[in-house]
């Protein structure tokens, strides 16, 4: 039967991601065993689950028929195992969390290793991801985002303060290019922009209109340089490549230091804090509480 179950299992994720290779990395298994596991539990059933291209897998008639009664089964079953906890001298298991860079790796850095250090049996696992990701299909436990951006069938636990976003350039490109007064003058300055993968599109950037009630305008000046990865964003400001906009947590030694200064500070806007998310199914589960009240 525990083979039969995980049969289950490995048939659920793979519809779930449509990929055998996600599939396979979620599982812990080798592409070639998940696939010879699904074969066998079609042949074994009677019925194809899955039709198969090169390029995708989607569930068939029957395959969607069975997914969709038996994946609430499952996800009950592994949610039980999850609630052996409370019967443990100490708590173990695995935490999948899906975050952005700056949530993950500035914000809530210093509670998460705190927490790995406290609990040396729950292994924690950290993606940085700037797309919306839906955690339930991609099978993560807990998902990371700024409040606007929460399901409102999840749960959501304020996990950060307000998230101010400044403007900041080195003070060596201020005393080659001069320092722009409003943000309609950055279209005359060489700016560090980051593409965003949800859309493929370039991140606007947001300012307050002093002159309309404080209301924020989005502006988009002309890139000399396109990333993908917040972290170069201040690399690039760093060596005088020109002026971005950024959430000051993520620079805060460098403004210290003076390795870049702040410019349009009367024009700044903050957005609301960082949320974790969960299914609310979760909220029983001894990991989670361990979890929220460490990241509270």
């Amino acid at each position: 039967m525990s083979e039969n179950l995980n049969d289950l299992k490995a048939f659920v994720v793979i519809a779930q991601t449509g990929s055998f290779t996600k599939a396979a990395g979620q599982l812990g298994v080798s592409q070639s065993a998940l696939s010879y596991t699904l074969k066998m539990l079609e042949q074994r059933l009677g019925v194809k689950l899955l039709n198969r291209t090169t390029r995708s897998v989607s569930p068939t008639q029957e395959g969607e028929q069975l997914l969709n009664d038996i994946e609430p089964l499952i996800t009950g079953i592994e949610q039980k195992l999850y609630n052996l906890n409370e019967f443990r001298d100490y708590p173990r298991g695995r935490l999948r969390i899906n975050g952005t860079e700056l949530s993950l790796n500035f914000l809530l850095w210093e509670k998460l290793a705190k927490f790995s250090y406290e609990h040396p049996n729950i292994q924690l696992e950290l993606t940085t991801d700037y797309t919306f990701s839906d955690i339930v299909k991609d099978r993560y436990d807990i998902g990371i985002r700024l409040g606007h951006h929460v399901d409102k069938d999840m749960i959501a636990v304020q996990v950060s303060d307000e998230l101010q976003m400044i403007t900041v350039a080195s003070p060596d490109y201020l005393r080659t290019y001069g320092t722009p007064h409003i943000p309609e003058e950055l279209h005359q300055h060489r700016c560090i922009g980051m593409r965003l993968p949800t859309h493929e599109q370039i991140m606007a950037w947001e300012f307050k209109n002093l002159e309309k009630n404080n209301e924020v305008v989005s502006l988009k000046p002309e890139f000399v340089m396109v990333v993908s990865h917040a972290r170069l964003k201040v690399k690039a400001a760093l060596d005088g490549l020109g002026i971005t906009w950024l959430p000051k947590a993520m620079v805060e030694s460098e403004l210290i230091n003076g390795e870049l200064v702040t410019i349009l500070e009367d024009r700044d806007i903050s957005y609301s804090g960082y949320y974790m998310y969960y299914p609310a199914r979760r909220e029983s589960s001894l990991l989670f509480r361990l979890l929220i009240d460490a990241l509270r």
